[in-house]
């Protein structure tokens, strides 16, 4: 149930009429007509902007088209008022029932109220993580991995068809560092004295992985040339260090649909197809790039390579494809790898990058475009930094990572649910900055607390309801008479509550998870300031004594915030807490 698109469904209709007697042109574009909730809530229950988008193209004023529309959607029995503001805003007031009737969709639906069907099955590939298989997950990845698996669940829940996927980037030149790190652990294992050189990976993390190599090969590569090791100890090391990554996923309840390899591009021909696919579109050439802004002809020799045209699909630079000795730029693989996702025949690929990664979008997007015609849409989603604090301080490097702060240290600290529930509470592309101990504090200004304690306090209620001989069920509730509910705070329950539906699909269409905790935290406040003003005036209270049908209704309204709550934290990937402690 999604009653801001019953309204705005009934506006297009009105409008349509409006037409058919001559009141508007015909042939309007009403695509730009939204239905939404006012920016003040003593305004209306809704707002449409019907008059503002239709004014210009239909020649008309627009307060003209919004005092007529007023006069006709009050016919409906569902419009209470209609009433013209500013320059032709139209604000809507509806009946009661309206929102009493949302309420008993939550509750007979459970958490699949808000579900959609506009994803229509789109099949979407969403690729996150794909951390460099060199070392256990740090602080960044935990941002991308929280985002993108709530992404992922936001369109499921919003009905796409999602694939969670992570590229594994085992192809390049650092995991021949991670071999060569992990033989010195292994030589450090059978009693050598090591010395790790600038650009290996001193990290303890290796200590294990060299261990098991030992006990694996036992002294068959100690004192070899590097040719007879390398291939193996790789092969090896990789796999150890995907192991771990696979753990450090599961600490945040992240699982995988698919992992690909990078490696399993090369040898295969799937690199030659994907760039044979761009030359058959007259895509590549031999050609001598410009020097970089900001470079001089002293620190900069002009070559010819071998370039794709990513210019003609917005990029800013054509871009190499092949080095001068022949072989592969790391951009090649890249667009393999789309050209693959392609081939499986995804509607809409995702891909959720760090920061750093901002230079790769621009040709990212080009080579979707020129290798799909156009027809497949990528939509990249950069993950700003996070800088985490510990009483006022910043957090300290882990001592096993070597360099960095690994996942393990901070879902060490605050657990899973908090640490997801936080990450969502910016959007990706900003700063994040995440101290420990607020995080931790059982206040409003902490939103993961604020929210759990608001269906911690409904579930307080519940229990207490059940002591005196109430049924709660949701289906005793979805039955109560809910025509008791009448107070303005306890409908401005209720039209938060009846905003899910449409929140659920804003975000998804944004790709924009952190909407959604934004939007739980906002309803935990409209449900907090209910229970408050209950300290004041007795008729709030969720439980009325010697009357249990009126307690039935108001319980009602608080269990179906809590459904919502529920559902919101699903997506989230968090964990509801029925009992604060």
């Amino acid at each position: 149930m999604n009653l801001f698109d019953d309204i705005r469904c009934l506006v297009l209709d009105t409008l349509a009429r409006m037409q058919a007697d001559g009141a508007l042109p015909a042939g309007l574009d009403m695509a730009g007509v939204a239905v939404e909730p006012p920016r003040d809530a003593a305004h209306g229950d809704m707002a449409t902007n019907a008059a503002m988008v239709l004014a210009k193209p239909a020649g008309r004023k627009p307060r003209d088209i919004a005092e007529t529309l007023a006069v006709r959607l009050v016919e409906d029995p569902r419009i209470t008022s209609a009433e013209v503001a500013g320059p032709g805003f139209l604000n809507l007031r509806l009946v009661p029932s309206l929102w009493h009737e949302a309420l008993r969709a939550a509750l007979r639906q459970g958490t699949r109220f808000g579900r959609s069907d506009m994803g229509r099955g789109k099949r979407v590939n969403v690729e996150y993580v794909s951390a460099n298989p060199t070392g256990p997950l740090h602080v960044g990845h935990t941002r991308g991995a929280v985002f993108g698996d709530a992404l992922a669940s936001l369109l499921d829940f919003a009905g796409h068809a999602v694939t969670r996927e992570y590229y594994i980037n085992d192809g390049g030149a650092q995991v021949d560092v991670l071999a060569r790190s992990v033989y010195l652990r292994y030589l450090e294992a059978h009693g050598q004295e090591v010395a790790f050189a600038e650009g290996t990976y001193p990290g303890d993390y290796l200590i294990e992985v060299g261990h098991a190599l030992m006990q694996k090969v036992g002294r068959a590569y100690v004192d070899q040339p590097e040719e007879v090791w390398l291939e193996p100890v790789r092969e090896f090391a990789t796999q150890a260090m995907m192991a771990l990554i696979r753990e450090d996923l599961a600490l945040l309840g992240v699982e995988m649909d698919h992992f690909f390899s990078e490696k399993s591009l090369y040898g295969t021909g799937l690199i030659e197809r994907a760039i044979e696919e761009l030359r058959g579109k007259g895509l590549i050439y031999r050609g001598v790039l410009e020097p970089p802004k900001g470079k001089t002809p002293e620190d900069w020799e002009p070559r010819e390579q071998v370039l794709f045209k990513s210019t003609e699909h917005g990029d800013d630079v054509d871009r190499p494809i092949m080095k001068s000795d022949g072989s592969w730029t790391y951009f090649a693989p890249d667009i393999a790898y789309h050209y693959d996702k392609i081939s499986r025949g995804y509607d809409l690929l995702i891909d959720v990058f760090g920061a750093d990664h901002g230079g790769y979008v621009k040709r990212m997007k080009a080579a979707v475009s020129a290798l799909s015609d156009g027809r497949v849409p990528v939509d990249i989603k950069l993950c700003q930094l996070v800088k985490l604090y510990k009483k006022g301080e910043p957090f300290k490097m882990s001592k096993r990572a070597g360099t960095f702060i690994t996942l393990r240290d901070v879902v060490g600290e605050v657990g899973p649910d908090v640490t997801r529930f936080v990450m969502l509470t910016r959007k990706n592309d900003a700063p994040l900055d995440f101290d420990f101990d607020k995080v931790l504090e059982q206040s409003k200004d902490n939103p993961v607390f604020y929210v759990q304690y608001a269906n911690a306090r409904v579930n307080s209620v519940l229990r207490k309801a059940q002591d005196a001989g109430i049924e709660v069920d949701d289906a005793t509730l979805a039955g109560a008479d809910l025509s008791i509910l009448t107070h303005e705070a306890e409908l401005a329950l209720a039209r938060k509550i009846a905003e899910w539906p449409r929140l659920v699909e804003i975000a998804a269409r944004a790709n924009e998870p952190h909407r959604v905790a934004f939007f739980l935290y906002d309803l935990a406040a409209e449900l907090h300031g209910l229970w408050n003003r209950g300290h004041d005036d007795p008729s709030l209270r969720f439980l009325q004594e010697g009357d249990p049908a009126t307690s039935r209704a108001k319980i009602a309204l608080v269990r179906a915030a809590t459904v919502v709550i529920c559902a919101g934290l699903g997506i989230l990937g968090v964990t509801p807490v029925d009992e604060m402690r």
